[in-house]
């Protein structure tokens, strides 16, 4: 007998296809959601609790988003956006967010009335293109050299963070640092490594108003022999070694076979001729600090406090970089290897300081440093945590200025103009397209929207006054003032974001929502937990999307 064969009609396969959809759709916007109250000046903090039991407060997208534990991997892959965000421009990690879930929630539309997910992506692309040409065509361009413009820029994207409160702080710090480390790389163009040459230490213990850019480095170190070594040297020649100065014990098990007991004399001898050889080398040229990454033995310290130098040992690699682009010097891997052009004269000062209950080494006031530390003070740990999420979110603001000199209007007028010029456009779009393209017209909106939520004014009458002014792609400057909800000239008000910024967040919004509705199948390659007792499976299951759906997005 012949087994029955299914036909699996066209309209049913349609139906799978679009409950994947759909699936997906509601677990970004249920992403969204989470944040959408965190977009803006006046917007709500969240209070995390992770793993280990500790609380963060913040509302910075991405800090919240990285703290979740979500199943649906659709929801992961919007998770994974405002990370890029994060580390690509390091501002607008809510806004990528709140975007995409729009962009899908407006393509549910189609997808109920079967349009193909191709024709809505192509849309969509289109949508962008013409997105970013917009994003040209107001944005502005801006002098980094003048520093109250740029004061006032780095304050305007970081006002909707937590330290707004603390006025001019932040954006000092931030401004001051990035300067400091900036190298141009010639034809205009200047490159700012936050990650490497910035640190942040934060102290906690002070009032916040004393937190300050060192010109110069700041490490967690106090000198060997405190009582023998100096702790303050003005004008210092600092010596970087990345080697021990101690005796290299034997690899493994050394054997050595002692016949008369002043052979072992001789050994002890050979190991302190060794290390007092070393000790020459570098006592040569004059330091009058020395530091190293490795070990240094009782023995070369007594050298050094002998010659009036003082020593610091064990140094992490990074903040031995640091010291190395603050004071000139060069890092040495072998102590025979020193030339007079490796000993670092920049600095101004060294000088260990007791800060609470532990002693830091500054090296300060150096000549052009190429790093710096940012100290923290500040009452608590969790303030001290969120002051420095900020200031990184400043510091990445500043880095964009200083890369691509362009500004747009912020305040949510920017995703107005945009919107408006493509529902204008939208008439021109030929064919079965022209709906999904001017829906993301309307998608755009989701964010001056989203600010006059926050702000608690009332949603409609603000968005169609807004809608009202910027009908024809007029009035670029026209937005929202996120303090008060008012419908202000942004250009007044000094309400600006970084062009870098802006056109991140577009792209990486409509290609993920592109991504995202393009998949109609969720294939489960994970085994399912077999309760004991219960009988294998006979044939490998594909998981539906109808068993996807009834999975929690969300942990309670």
């Amino acid at each position: 007998m012949q087994a029955p064969v299914l036909v699996l009609k066209d309209s049913l396969k349609r139906e799978s296809g679009t409950k994947v959809h759909h699936g997906n759709i509601q677990a970004s916007k249920a992403v969204a959601d989470i944040i959408r109250t965190t977009l803006g000046p006046r917007s709500m903090l969240k209070m995390l609790l992770d793993a280990s039991g500790g609380i963060v407060v913040t509302n910075d997208g991405n800090a919240i988003l990285r703290e979740l534990d979500i199943a649906h991997p659709a929801a992961k892959s919007m998770i994974e956006l405002s990370r890029t965000q994060d580390e690509e421009v390091g501002d607008g990690t809510t806004s990528v967010i709140v975007l995409a879930g729009e962009m899908l929630h407006v393509a549910e539309a189609f997808i109920d009335k079967h349009y193909h997910p191709t024709v809505i992506c192509r849309a969509y692309n289109k949508a962008l293109e013409d997105a970013i040409a917009v994003l040209d065509k107001i944005a502005m361009t801006i002098d980094v050299k003048d520093r109250a413009t740029m004061l006032g820029l780095v304050k305007s994207c970081i006002g909707t963070k937590f330290t707004s409160q603390f006025g001019d702080l932040i954006a000092d710090l931030a401004l001051d640092a990035t300067t400091i480390v900036g190298v141009d790389l010639g034809q205009g163009l200047r490159e700012v490594d936050i990650k490497k040459y910035i640190k942040v230490e934060k102290v906690p213990g002070g009032q916040l108003e004393d937190s300050v850019v060192l010109k110069g480095v700041m490490i967690n170190k106090d000198v060997i022999a405190p009582g023998k070594m100096r702790r303050k040297i003005f004008n210092p020649r600092i010596i970087l070694l990345d080697c021990p100065l101690e005796y290299k014990k034997g690899e493994n098990q050394t054997n050595a076979e002692l016949l008369k007991e002043e052979d072992w004399g001789v050994l002890l001898k050979l190991e302190e001729e060794y290390i007092e050889s070393l000790c020459v080398q570098i006592l040569k040229f004059k330091p009058d600090l020395v530091i190293t990454e490795k070990g240094l033995s009782d023995l070369a310290c007594h050298y050094f406090s002998k010659a009036g130098v003082s020593a610091i040992r064990r140094l992490r690699k990074t903040d031995n970089n640091r010291i190395a682009k603050a004071c000139g010097a060069v890092i040495v891997n072998r102590p025979d290897e020193l030339q007079e052009s490796d000993v670092g004269t920049g600095a101004g000062i060294f000088e260990v300081k007791k800060i609470g209950d532990e002693f830091f080494a500054f090296i300060v006031d150096c000549k052009e440093p190429k790093a710096c530390t940012v100290l923290l003070r500040g009452p608590s740990k969790d303030l001290l945590n969120e002051v420095e999420r900020n200031l990184q979110d400043a510091m990445s603001v500043a880095r964009n200025i200083l890369k691509n000199p362009k500004l747009v209007p912020g305040g949510g007028a920017t995703e107005l103009t945009v919107s408006a010029t493509l529902k204008q456009k939208s008439s021109s779009v030929e064919g079965i397209e022209k709906w999904p393209y001017e829906a993301a017209a309307i998608a755009f909106e989701a964010i001056p929207r989203t600010l006059a939520q926050n702000c608690g004014v009332n949603v409609i009458r603000t968005m169609t006054a807004l809608q009202g002014k910027h009908a024809n792609g007029e009035n670029a400057w026209i937005g929202i003032d996120g303090n008060t909800g008012v419908i202000t000239d942004v250009k007044e008000k000094k309400i600006w974001d970084a062009y870098n910024v802006k056109a991140q967040t577009f792209k990486t919004a409509i290609e993920a929502a592109c991504l995202l509705l393009r998949i109609d199948d969720i294939v489960s390659g994970i085994k399912k937990k077999q309760p004991p007792g219960a009988k294998a499976p006979s044939k490998p299951q594909v998981e539906t999307e109808g068993d996807a759906d009834n999975e929690q997005i969300i942990p309670e």
